[in-house]
């Protein structure tokens, strides 16, 4: 797991540099300044010593920023950080700024690490040209391997068909954006879809042998049902579910966390569309549904009882569990309450284990979005 970063690094060896940053550093919150230690009496207050070379500080600082912006030669630069590199999934933005200011370069990660975004940012604000050279970016098409991320959306496997998909969408081949759940802006409304880009809204009745790659927004488990469309795509999880949970007073973490995992799996749902947990406000300090928070980074909601009690879409009401707690049922109206819906994707189901003594409740609701309208060319 990679430590939380700083947002920016600054280095400057030159004295045109040093008047460079003085106009860049308001404009970049949280940024270190870097200076040679030769001209660190004219730099900015708060400058931090740079010793030359700067092979060793940059040992040290390269995996601790998000964006690293040298004002230095590219051609320097990318000596200084080729033994450093990893890949692509963790590699900070490098972004390179000439001596008169008159260019701002992306030089590392562009799409992942935001490499493109800063060095736009940074061009603005010296008033200098971006210099971007990633496809994507220089000819305004869908970025394959970051859509949706401002939204939470996360690549089921970054590994598999991105690649293809992203020379797929550049070449302007017949590419598919199925979008069954998620937010409907992962693309201007305003603007028409990219060359060779068509739209649907389900897997019924689509060939993926009539597509170059299939794009695919769901928060369910297709390899088994449409191993087809799972083998031709790039899978997309918006953060599109949310679990409904209660469990009884004591449940090992553990059980829950296999009870949770095995009902979605039931269910053909992926656990990486889970955007939150949902329960009463007295398991607010459950340790198990604590535990299953924290190691999965959903937030826990809960709610009262008499807000619970009287939500639309209970299919399991027990007066057994009002007596107990308050309300008709915990993980039903829970799920539903926290997805703003009045009807379950998945409704109650209890698991428990062989001499467990406990037992927990799981129902799943899915978020309901706004359907995007269908362009020109969808299916």
């Amino acid at each position: 797991m990679i430590a939380e970063r700083k947002p920016f690094a600054i280095y400057v060896i030159t004295k045109h540099g040093v008047a460079i940053v003085s106009r860049l550093l308001p404009q970049l919150s949280g940024a270190d300044l870097f200076v040679s230690e030769k001209l660190i009496a004219s730099a900015p207050a708060g400058a931090l010593r740079l010793p030359l070379p700067m092979g060793p500080t940059l040992s040290e600082t390269f995996p601790a920023y998000d964006c690293h912006i040298f004002i230095i030669s590219v051609g320097a630069v990318v000596r200084m950080i080729a033994p450093l590199l990893k890949n692509k999934k963790v590699d900070p933005a490098v972004v390179c700024i000439d001596d008169a200011a008159r260019f701002s370069i992306c030089v590392l990660s562009g799409h992942v690490g935001r490499g493109n975004i800063f060095t736009d940012r940074i061009a603005t604000t010296l008033g200098a040209q971006s210099v971007v050279t990633t496809a994507s970016d220089v000819i305004g098409t869908l970025t394959v391997d970051i859509l949706g991320r401002d939204f939470g959306w996360t690549l089921d496997d970054p590994d598999r068909n991105v690649t293809r998909g992203c020379a797929a969408v550049v070449n302007a081949t017949e590419v598919l954006f199925v979008q069954e759940t998620g937010e409907p802006n992962w693309w201007p409304a305003e603007k028409p879809l990219p060359e060779g880009v068509r739209y649907a809204t389900s897997l019924a009745g689509v060939d993926p042998n009539n597509f170059e790659i299939l794009l695919i927004a769901t928060d369910r488990e297709i390899g088994e049902s449409h191993p087809a469309h799972w083998k031709n795509a790039v899978i997309y999880r918006p953060k599109s579910l949310v679990l409904g949970i209660g469990c009884d007073r004591g449940t090992a973490p553990d059980l829950v966390e296999r009870g949770v995992m095995a009902l979605l799996a039931r269910h053909g749902l992926s656990p990486k569309s889970v955007k939150e947990l949902a329960t009463i406000d007295a398991k607010m300090d459950e340790p198990a549904l604590l535990a299953l928070s924290e190691r999965y980074g959903w937030p826990l909601r809960a709610f009262p009882p008499e807000e619970l009690d009287v939500v639309p879409g209970i299919q399991n009401p027990s007066e057994k569990v009002k007596q107990y707690v308050g309300s008709r049922g915990v993980s039903e109206p829970a799920a539903l309450l926290a997805a703003g819906v009045e009807a379950l994707l998945v409704p109650k189901q209890i698991y428990t284990e062989p001499g467990a003594g406990r037992s927990m409740t799981l129902a799943v609701a899915r978020r309901a979005f706004v359907k995007r309208q269908m362009e020109v060319g969808s299916l």
